[in-house]
């Protein structure tokens, strides 16, 4: 952790630039220095993975490529489409701005004329986060989509009042947490199975954290989908983009549909070949799996001063039981803030690779202080105070 220098300028009716009035200036200045705690860059940011600054080589690389006019004659456009095809085991793949623009063209591709409907997880980004581009959901489900789930949820029949189902969507990760590769090809073998099949769309912004995690790899994950969406700058740390990858017929149409969505692009290199080095120097060099064990210790920290956690630590995300703690989102983030540290006012912290030590020290000290408040209170209301004995045994 650094320290910055805050000046107060001195209160003054006048100020000449006279070697003395400069003089007596910096010595009022010098007398009203505060020093702070400070973080450069993303190191304290907990508020997503999507946070981190790009890195020398990211913004470096668009200087030493080609930098044609459109996405279809662009060499390091198409170099990466190639590569991210390779990499998945799809046959085709297409480079978009955003996750959404991703998850919505891939939807839009896939769907026909309606009726249709999509059965998705209740908790999915492209219901929740996307602006109600897609509205039909499922009920509740527990930790991940099972193959009974979507059986369960499924319109299949094609009466005149009926939405049939014709696009099931997942998500991996999904608040962290991992959708296991065997329910994956359970949902795909049901969906392909259908007369007509239905589509099986991946949103996976984060699969590299599944795939890290060790949970599958990634043409394991994505050969049992129809689609899948990847974002390279959520855990890689790209200034922007993400992919489509797919069937050669699906990537076709996808294209006509990032026109209509606005998509078009010109200079597509500034955008492809940083979205490379993120691949390469993130996800190939295994720099998530450090992120992963970050989190598990933040995680065990916060539970080893008695707090509780919402959901299992699975990759990067660590979620709070604030409601547990007695704790509001305000409260919480107000005293990160007085830390230095950056949270999202909820109880979720999202670890990236950019994450410092110090910075993980310095949100251990939030924990003792809203863990240490609610132990004391407990304390004063004659409750065995095992939570204050666990803080004063972390230092």
């Amino acid at each position: 952790m650094a320290t910055v220098e805050v000046l107060t300028a001195p209160a003054s009716p006048s100020f000449s630039l006279d070697q003395e009035n400069l003089q007596s200036s910096n010595s009022h200045i010098e007398s009203s220095i505060k020093t702070i705690p400070r973080f450069s860059g993303a190191e304290n940011d907990f508020r997503s993975d999507f946070v981190t600054v790009p890195t020398a080589e990211m913004l470096n690389a668009p200087q030493i490529l080609s930098l044609a006019d459109n996405w279809e004659e662009d060499p390091t456009s198409t170099e990466l489409q190639n590569y991210m095809s390779q990499l998945t085991g799809q046959p085709a793949a297409l480079l978009v701005l955003s996750g959404t623009a991703a998850n919505q063209i891939s939807l839009r591709t896939a769907l026909g004329a309606p009726p249709h409907s999509v059965l998705v997880d209740h908790r999915s980004h492209i219901v929740t986060m996307e602006a109600g581009a897609v509205s039909s959901i499922t009920g509740t489900n527990g930790h991940h989509l099972t193959v009974i789930d979507v059986q369960n949820n499924a319109t299949l029949t094609t009466a005149d009042y009926d939405c049939p189902t014709r696009l099931i969507c997942l998500e991996n990760t999904l608040n962290g947490t991992i959708l296991p590769l065997s329910d994956v090809k359970a949902i795909s073998a049901w969906a392909r199975s259908q007369n007509p099949p239905i589509h099986l769309h991946l949103d996976g912004a984060r699969l590299w954290q599944a795939v890290a995690a060790g949970a599958g790899s990634l043409q394991d994950y994505c050969q049992a989908f129809d689609s899948v969406a990847l974002c390279f700058a959520k855990g890689l740390g790209a200034p922007l983009g993400s992919v489509i990858v797919g069937s050669q017929a699906f990537i076709k149409r996808a294209r006509l549909m990032r026109r209509l969505f606005g998509g078009g692009m010109r200079q597509s290199a500034i955008i492809a070949a940083p979205a490379r080095v993120a691949v390469e120097e993130t996800f190939m060099k295994g720099r998530l799996t450090e992120t992963h064990e970050k989190a598990r210790r933040i995680g065990e920290a916060w539970e080893s001063l008695g707090g509780q956690l919402v959901h299992p630590t699975e990759t990067n995300m660590v979620w709070l039981n604030l409601d547990e703690a007695n704790l509001s989102k305000e409260e919480f983030w107000k005293i990160a803030a007085d830390e230095g540290i950056k949270v999202m006012m909820k109880g979720r912290l999202v670890i990236h690779y950019q994450i410092s030590e110090a910075a993980i020290q310095q949100l251990i000290l939030v924990f003792k202080r809203v863990l240490g408040k609610r132990g004391q209170a407990r304390s004063n209301g004659h409750v065995t105070n095992g939570v204050k004995r666990k803080i004063d045994a972390l230092g």
